[in-house]
Order: structure tokens, then sequence, then C-alpha cells
């Protein structure tokens, strides 16, 4: 994958900065929410949103141990689910719109398809001993 080749650090991968703009995205968002939100909803999407490039740079971390690694991107795919799921009851409550919610879930549908390709192919990213 391209990506190894261009890639010095997990910040180069083109999915990490994804998840990071998707992280950010929620967070503005999600300053709008009201305040009995603050320790349910908002706290839960924030960090699941969140999770998902910290597991990436993990798995970044962990690349000389392809089960490893493999591990560390299939908790970054959860996490990323889990944020689909948020997003999803942050729009039954309306606290966000549909034009948000649908922009959201297609950014973490990409980081989902992304995170698919790199485990698919983890020995083009993993280095040896």
């Amino acid at each position: 994958m391209g990506e190894l080749k261009h890639a010095q650090c997990f910040r180069d991968l083109v999915v990490y900065q994804k998840a990071q703009c998707v992280a950010r995205q929620i967070f503005l968002l999600t300053r709008e929410f009201p305040q009995e939100e603050r320790y349910s909803l908002t706290d839960q999407v924030r960090r699941s949103s969140r999770s998902v490039g910290a597991q990436i740079a993990e798995a970044w971390a962990k690349r000389r141990y392809k089960k490893h690694f493999v591990s560390k991107l299939t908790d970054a795919d959860g996490e990323q689910r889990e944020t689909q799921h948020w997003i999803d009851s942050a729009h039954d409550c309306e606290y966000i719109t549909d034009q948000q919610r649908n922009a959201l879930m297609s950014d973490l549908a990409e980081i989902g398809r992304m995170l698919g390709a790199m485990m698919q192919k983890a020995d083009s990213f993993c280095v040896a001993d």
C-alpha cells in the first residue's frame, strides 16, 4: 500500500488524519449539545471518536507484531462503529441535522474501509524484527 512508503509516523497516515478531523468536527458539534448530556452522550461520542486516532497510533507502534497491529486496527474500527452509534443517538435526539449526521457517517464509513484495507494488507505495514 502506498501509505507505508511515505509514512514516517502514524501522523502521516491518511486514515489517522481523517480520524482526527472527525474527532475535531464532533468536538465542535457537541459544544452545542444540551448541558444535561455533558456526562452521557457528549462524553461518550467525544471519547469514542478520539479513540479511533489513538488506536491507530498504537497500531503503528506495534507494527513489529502483525497480530498486535491488526488487533489495534480492529479496536480502532470498533471505536469508529461506536461513534456511529452515538452519532445516530445525537441525531435521534435532534441535536444534529440530517446533513451533519450524513457527513459524519460518510467520513466514519470511509475510515472503516481504510482500516479494513490496512488489516487485509497488514504485511505491507509491518516491519521486520
